[in-house]
């Protein structure tokens, strides 16, 4: 005859199973929100960077030529990133023989919760679109 033996149960009960979830859950809310602030600011950063980029095209195009007038932003300094899938379109929005603005703008269907679109003109003038936070406040986020 075969002799039972109490073996230990094995697995996690029901109210394991759920504090661990609570614990994910919490984590969770406290991290999703730190992590789409970080991913938007890179977005601002690099429309930043690209913008600059744009700008100094536009400062070797003008001591090539000795106006603004006529010259366009090439492909690769149409939007942001410059690789991949697009979150800002940089274009001039402003442009005469001595002068130009550079507008990056959100593209279409994507609104950062602050400092929307931003402006750089050749005189190193910074601007930006935004209800909640100044044009030193943004550039300097």
């Amino acid at each position: 005859m075969k002799k039972l033996t109490n073996r230990p149960a094995r697995g996690f009960t029901l109210i394991e199973v759920m504090i661990v979830v609570a614990i994910v859950g919490i984590l969770a809310a406290i991290a999703y929100p730190s992590y789409t602030e970080y991913v938007e600011r890179a977005r601002r950063n690099d429309a930043k960077a690209v913008l600059l980029e744009a700008s100094q095209y536009m400062e070797r195009r003008f001591t090539e030529l000795r106006t603004y007038t006529g010259v366009t932003l090439p492909a690769s300094l149409s939007s942001s990133p410059r690789e991949g899938s697009a979150w800002y379109n940089l274009r001039l929005t402003a442009q005469s023989a001595t002068s130009y603005v550079i507008t990056a703008a959100p593209k279409t269907g994507w609104t950062p919760r602050r400092c929307e679109s931003y402006t750089l003109s050749n005189t190193g003038d910074k601007g930006t679109t935004s209800t909640t936070e100044t044009a030193a406040d943004c550039w300097n986020k």
